[in-house]
């Protein structure tokens, strides 16, 4: 009972002092990293990343924040840069992410006392994504239909349909400056721990070409190895032959600009201290 009435008075804290809540806007750049592009970070194929957010501070130091994201990924095989020791593959891969992250922000210092602060982040993520590519007429193709490795088809059981909705933990962090008693700017990093590595439709071996092209149709195998497009004739990989690494996730990952907006100018930053009540529950110290 005393849990439950804590809980209301704190719904009804939040409510009644908007002055704690910020309004959030990311703007940045996004990039990923899987078994189409090698290296953990670069900005190499970055795209432009939108989301839109709310912050309430717990605590001068301790912020719950909220974000809806807008974000795009590719990544492609590029010729004499092999992501492994074997034969090009020449695949290529687009993506457009939606995601919803809910996280706790971690401030080092009080930026009542400070003008900047550098701080951290981590919470968890659902994400939905659809990876597509072009083939060589220019056509757009979603490669999960497809399923170019062989997933979902009887002759692989082992191999499933990977699902394009998600679940992330997302995680990183960046510093943030006061610009005025209502305005906090600050340079953000967030990363993204996946738990697929289908993020862009490479992840295993290759299945026999024929039982692609009978399921799926020729597109399949077409879009499954694309080694021929730029070197002319060259055999289809045999059934097993490694196409991917399964044993490494895909991430991505967003860099850029947090700029927050506070309703009120609460103690000059939008934020105040709390401290326990009698009861135990947590009440505002004016």
């Amino acid at each position: 009972m005393k849990t439950t009435l804590c809980s209301l008075l704190l719904f009804f804290q939040i409510c009644a002092y908007p002055q704690r809540i910020n309004a959030d806007l990311h703007v940045g750049v996004s990039n990923y990293q899987g078994d189409l592009q090698a290296k953990r970070f670069t900005f190499n194929d970055a795209k432009p990343a939108f989301g839109l957010g709310l912050s309430y501070y717990i605590t001068n130091k301790v912020i719950i924040r909220g974000v809806a994201s807008y974000l795009k990924v590719l990544g492609k095989d590029r010729p004499g840069i092999p992501a492994y020791d074997f034969f090009d593959r020449n695949s290529n891969f687009e993506s457009n992410i939606l995601e919803a992250q809910l996280a706790v922000e971690y401030n080092l210092y009080d930026l009542e006392e400070r003008s900047f602060t550098p701080y951290a982040f981590a919470g968890v993520a659902a994400f939905h994504f659809s990876p597509y590519t072009f083939d060589k007429t220019g056509k757009k193709e979603f490669l999960r239909t497809y399923a170019t490795e062989g997933q979902g088809l009887p002759q692989y059981p082992d191999k499933k349909l990977y699902k394009n909705k998600q679940i992330a933990i997302p995680f990183g962090g960046g510093v943030k400056f006061v610009l005025s008693d209502r305005i906090q700017m600050g340079v953000e990093i967030g990363l993204r721990k996946l738990f697929t590595d289908y993020l862009d439709d490479v992840s295993g071996t290759y299945a026999d070409s024929s039982i692609l092209a009978s399921a799926r149709g020729p597109q399949a195998a077409a879009l499954a190895y694309r080694g021929s497009e730029i070197k002319g004739y060259v055999p289809y990989p045999e059934e097993g032959s490694i196409r991917g690494n399964p044993k490494s996730k895909d991430w991505y990952y967003t860099t850029g600009l947090k700029i927050s907006y506070s309703f009120g100018s609460f103690g000059g930053n939008g934020t105040s201290s709390l401290r326990k009540s009698k009861t135990g529950c947590p009440s505002n110290v004016y």
